[in-house]
This record gives C-alpha cells, structure tokens and sequence, in this order.
C-alpha cells in the first residue's frame, strides 16, 4: 500500500558548507524523490542560524526545508541516506497532512456551528455581502458577541471609582 501524503523533510547542513554543497544536497534528494515517484513541491533555504544548542562542537547551522509528496517507503530511503552523511548536523521528517485534514475537518465544524447559530436567530445560513464588521469580512458572525461577562468594573475592589 503506496498511498501518498504529504512530508515536511528538515536538515540542517555544517556551517562549513557552501552553496554548491547545499545545491548538491538538494539534487540528490530532489534525484531520490523522482526515483520513488514523488514530488518536491517547495524548498526552502533558510540559510546559515544559530543552533539551540551546541550540536557535535557547531554552533549554526545551515537549514533548508523541503515539502515533498511521497510514499513512507520514499521518506525511509531519504531519512536511511541523511542518517549517514556527516555533512548533515540534524534531519527531521514530519508528515503535514494529517495537520492539514485536521484543520480542514475544523473548520467545517466551526462553519456548521456558524451557521447552527444564525439560524436559531433567524438569520439566513451564510452571511450575506456586506452583512460583516467593517475590513473583517472571514470573521466567523458569532464571535465577540458575548455580552454574559458584564461589564468589567463591577468586579468589586479591582477598579476604583475616582470621584
């Protein structure tokens, strides 16, 4: 089962490499990915940064971050070679689509809450052209609404009253 999803490949290169060396990096994965049947959609060179912490006596390091669509195999093959470069300080592979399903699946709910509420005030359904507060027109219609709190200086001692 070769299903394919979506990865956010990190790696961070010595600061002692040079752009040729990054390139290079960049053409073998991008040559690995093309082998398993993927695709790169975006990199990223974020350039030379200082490091959390001290990693194998480096302070920085040089990061580029890639988004490729793939299969786990691919991911596998890509994580086994830049296990055993020691060009590369540190790599991380993380699987973004999953993200993405959640806050598409949020969303929706939030849209159906949306539109739960307009029609038990009789509203219809979706917000009408125009019908929005000024510049913030995607702004969900029930939001800052909720006028329960009170109003904030009868908290008791909290807020003096000069006279």
């Amino acid at each position: 089962m070769s299903t394919n999803r979506q990865y956010e490949l990190v790696y961070v290169l010595t600061p002692e490499s040079t752009d040729e060396q990054v390139a290079e990096m960049h053409t073998a994965i991008e040559q690995i990915v093309q082998r398993f049947t993927g695709t790169l959609d975006k990199t990223d060179n974020w350039g030379r940064r200082k490091l959390a912490y001290e990693i194998g006596h480096h302070r920085e390091g040089i990061y580029v971050v890639e988004t490729i669509t793939g299969s786990g195999e691919l991911m596998k093959e890509i994580d086994r070679r830049l296990r055993v470069l020691d060009q590369v300080i540190r790599h991380l592979v993380v699987r973004v689509d999953e993200e993405l399903r959640v806050a598409e699946r949020t969303r929706d709910a939030r849209k159906a809450t949306q539109a739960r509420r307009r029609t038990a005030r009789g509203l219809p359904a979706e917000p009408q052209p125009g019908e929005g507060r000024g510049d913030n027109m995607d702004q969900d219609d029930d939001r800052g609404d909720r006028y329960d709190r009170g109003d904030r200086y009868d908290r008791g001692d909290r807020y003096e009253v000069q006279r």
